[in-house]
């Protein structure tokens, strides 16, 4: 049997996916292993597949063939389950100004995973929504009405929300687009950090210049697959996706 610590965190092998009424599938036959602490950034051209490609790990979009598992779970009929232990930001979500909740509220929301809709928070879930408002730097808005936030500090909220699932996977869709050049960096720092402390992180984004100066998994997608897979320098990530990306490429 596979020693624990070497089971991926997330296996796709050979996987189709399409939206509901589609007859063409946006995912075609991919195969991809994420491991604990993993950093992965994925790229490629719009529509290529990235964001089905985060939907079809976290249970939300109907896999029609292939094998899938994620946290020892099979996401063709497990996909609640596996929603409990993985963290997703979503690409440019904002809150009505109306919006009748607390940053703090917002935040314990990531907790109902664990707690459940009707119970009342326990000091493990005050103390989880404590730790991921203050790594996000939010402490002094958590009083605040959501609605009124910028769209940066919303985002900020969003990403403690998912911190505070204590997740084993974080898949995040264009966390950088409301945020500034110091937050961008602010917040992969962050991600680095939780990384670090074991959690997987799955990264789609178009913003290449404020990455970690290390090497980095660079997932890059193209008509539906992945094109390349490798680790190689933060600074060459944003050319090596636009390389990768073009057509009559080589897969790597």
């Amino acid at each position: 049997m596979q020693p624990e610590a070497k089971k991926p965190l997330i296996s796709l092998s050979g996987i189709y996916t399409a939206y509901e009424g589609d007859h063409a599938p946006v995912i075609r036959g991919l195969s991809l292993e994420i491991h604990k602490g993993e950093f992965i950034m994925v790229g490629g051209p719009n529509g290529a597949g990235k964001t089905t490609l985060l939907e079809s790990i976290n249970g939300l979009l109907k896999i029609t063939h292939g094998h899938a598992t994620v946290c020892g779970l099979d996401v063709r009929n497990k996909g609640h389950e596996v929603r409990k232990r993985v963290g997703y930001v979503i690409q440019n979500f904002t809150f009505d100004p109306l919006t009748p909740f607390s940053v703090k509220e917002v935040v314990m929301m990531g907790r109902y995973g664990k707690m459940g809709f009707f119970r009342r928070p326990s000091a493990e879930d005050q103390q989880a929504v404590e730790r991921a408002i203050g790594m996000m730097g939010i402490k002094e808005l958590e009083d605040r009405p959501i609605g009124i936030l910028s769209g940066g500090q919303q985002q900020k909220v969003l990403i403690a929300q998912n911190i505070a699932r204590d997740p084993e996977i974080m898949l995040l869709d264009e966390p950088f687009s409301n945020l500034d050049f110091l937050s961008r960096e602010f917040v992969m720092d962050i991600l680095e950090k939780l990384a670090e402390s074991g959690i997987a992180i799955v990264l789609v984004s178009h913003a290449f210049d404020d990455l970690p100066d290390r090497d980095i998994r660079l997932v890059v997608m193209k008509d539906g697959d992945i094109c390349f897979d490798r680790t190689c320098p933060s600074e060459h990530v944003e050319a090596t996706v636009r390389e990768a990306s073009t057509p009559g490429a080589i897969h790597a």
